[in-house]
């Protein structure tokens, strides 16, 4: 009897546990959270209009296990038809979206996958290469490779090799 009271605790204190570690994902151009009470990671990176790997989508599902607020910019509800200038309505709310992202973000993932060229993340990478919130995956196959790495050395940007070893960084630095 007090054995089975015991197990029945351990599994509801283990789920609650669990349900206590699930990260809260922000989309694009959801509100962003106006506490800042857990840790936020923004997904930055190739995107391409859609054109890219859904690397974003492997990001969260290694953090399910994290109590943080992950940022996420890739919109699916995104329209390429939609005019990249200030005067478009759906074009600015997502730039100011990211804008806000970027700076209320404890950790900034840049993940430049091969094939792509994702000139605005080289942007947010310009913004945000002084601040020590940056990791960064550039893998040989990403146009501007040169430009990251020298950047990245110069500012004291950490860089990493694969995206397990980006999924690592990124606990790392949550945990802290």
């Amino acid at each position: 009897m007090i054995r089975a009271a015991l197990l029945t605790a351990a599994i509801a204190l283990s789920t609650a546990t669990a349900a206590l570690a699930a990260p809260t994902v922000v989309t694009s151009p959801e509100a962003l959270p106006a506490a800042h009470d857990k840790p936020r990671v923004f997904l930055g990176g190739s995107i391409d209009m859609g054109k890219a790997v859904d690397w974003q989508a492997q990001i969260i599902a290694a953090l399910s296990d994290q109590d943080v607020v992950i940022l996420n910019p890739r919109r699916p509800d995104w329209n390429p038809a939609w005019k990249p200038v200030a005067q478009e309505p759906e074009f600015r709310r997502q730039v100011e979206w990211e804008l806000a992202a970027l700076e209320s973000a404890d950790v900034i993932v840049l993940y430049l996958t091969p094939g792509s060229q994702a000139p605005i993340s080289l942007l947010e990478m310009g913004l945000h290469a002084r601040t020590g919130k940056l990791v960064v995956l550039c893998p040989e196959g990403f146009w501007r490779k040169g430009n990251v790495d020298i950047t990245a050395e110069r500012y004291g940007v950490k860089q990493v090799e694969t995206l397990d070893a980006l999924i690592a960084e990124v606990k790392a630095r949550v945990a802290r």
